[in-house]
């Protein structure tokens, strides 16, 4: 008998035992099942966050610098924090040195940050980031216009009250009619709406909810100061990226006239650092995950066993009988790994079942996705918690001496 007719008739006997005994069956899937749509939703809303974080950053240019103040991945200790704190802000004049000095930098973007009401007649839309910046934010920041235009040189240094707003401003201030050519009230100052900018969507909105206005605007109607929070440097060409990097490196250490054994008193930040930053966050709440969802498993896992070994005993004549007319041990080995993955597999097609309507309500709030990888890896998990449950009772069925076997049946 080859293992192919094995698998063929192990498969049938199993199917057979399952449909003996169904009430125990759907009992013993239980564990399986809760563990499965544990695995499922975790791997769902990690895949979510995932497809999430990597839109969220889509407009962070892999070829973009950012000069700022702190790192990214942000101090190690509080004596850092503190020396970071101290450290003097950009200026206006500092962003301009580096457009004057940098050979390899196609734009470099001034930026500056506030929050503000936005009103027009009678709606308002609070919590607003207001963006001070000029012109080139368009190539730095990988901005896309839904309706009007960007800031124009003119705009910029003319710092004339125009403002570029982001499609969840426009909708709360306008509903259904065109913002282009309206005035808005950005504090106590009226912006004439030049352009919308399109729909990022992104996990926390922060680009859909901003107002973009020239620097000189900004500075004069919010700060009344020449600082800014990062200067955006877009590089030439990405394949020279660490070359430009160092440049700017070098440009800055000396516009920030440090001495040669000076620490560095900014920091310049790149997409890497982002991922680098999910990539722990997703580790982190896979790690929680896969302890949670192995606590179930190991429940479900307990259960199939306890199941099998019951499944022995009674089957011990039918067992003795196989072995009395010539059965391999491995063919007793592998009827009862079958039927302990058979039992598993339905468990995890039962919580798949459960688990997608699951996640159709989990994705009007939460970033989730059933991918094909999710579904694959639940299967995968309810066929090896089905094997390992087994393997003991079915060793030991492997193991039964015909005689004896047959004594015991009697």
């Amino acid at each position: 008998m080859n293992l192919l007719t094995e698998l063929n008739e192990g498969l049938a006997i199993s199917w057979a035992a399952i449909r003996a005994n169904k009430m125990r069956s759907v009992l013993t899937t239980l564990g399986i099942v809760i563990g499965i749509v544990t695995v499922t939703l975790m791997g769902t809303a990690i895949e979510g966050l995932n497809r999430a974080f990597l839109k969220a950053i889509s407009t962070v240019g892999a070829d973009v610098l950012y000069v700022q103040r702190q790192d990214w991945s942000g101090p190690d200790t509080e004596e850092e924090w503190r020396k970071i704190q101290k450290r003097p802000r950009l200026t206006i004049e500092q962003a301009g040195a580096l457009e004057r000095d940098l050979t390899m930098a196609l734009a470099v973007a001034p930026v500056a940050f506030d929050q503000r009401l936005i009103k027009y007649e009678k709606h308002d839309a609070s919590g607003v980031t207001i963006v001070g910046t000029t012109d080139q934010l368009l190539q730095t920041g990988g901005i896309s216009i839904a309706d009007g235009r960007f800031l124009s040189a003119a705009d910029a240094e003319g710092g004339r009250p125009v403002c570029v707003i982001g499609s969840t401003v426009a909708t709360n201030l306008f509903l259904r009619d065109s913002p282009l050519g309206k005035k808005v009230m950005i504090g106590q100052r009226p912006f004439e709406v030049i352009g919308v900018l399109e729909k990022q969507g992104d996990m926390f909105g922060q680009f859909d909810n901003q107002a973009i206005i020239p620097l000189q605007q900004f500075l004069a109607a919010f700060v009344h100061s020449r600082e800014l929070e990062m200067i955006q440097v877009k590089v030439k060409d990405v394949t020279v990226l660490d070359d430009a990097k160092d440049e700017l490196h070098s440009v800055m250490r000396r516009i920030r006239r440090l001495a040669p054994g000076d620490p560095d008193d900014f920091a310049i930040n790149q997409q890497e650092q982002i991922l680098e930053m999910v990539h722990k966050i997703t580790a982190i709440i896979g790690g929680i995950g896969l302890f949670i969802t192995g606590l179930s498993l190991f429940v479900g896992g307990i259960g199939i066993m306890n199941i099998m070994f019951v499944s022995v005993a009674e089957r011990t004549r039918e067992i003795g009988i196989r072995k009395a007319i010539g059965a391999k041990r491995r063919t007793i080995l592998l009827q009862f790994l079958i039927e302990a993955a058979t039992i598993c597999l339905i468990g995890g097609a039962i919580g798949l079942g459960i688990a997608w309507p699951v996640t159709l309500v989990m994705q009007q709030y939460l970033p989730a996705a059933l991918s094909p990888t999710v579904v694959g890896l639940a299967l995968l998990v309810s066929l090896v918690t089905g094997v390992l449950s087994g393997f003991v009772p079915a060793w030991r069925a492997a193991r039964m001496n015909p005689v004896d076997a047959l004594r015991s049946g009697d």
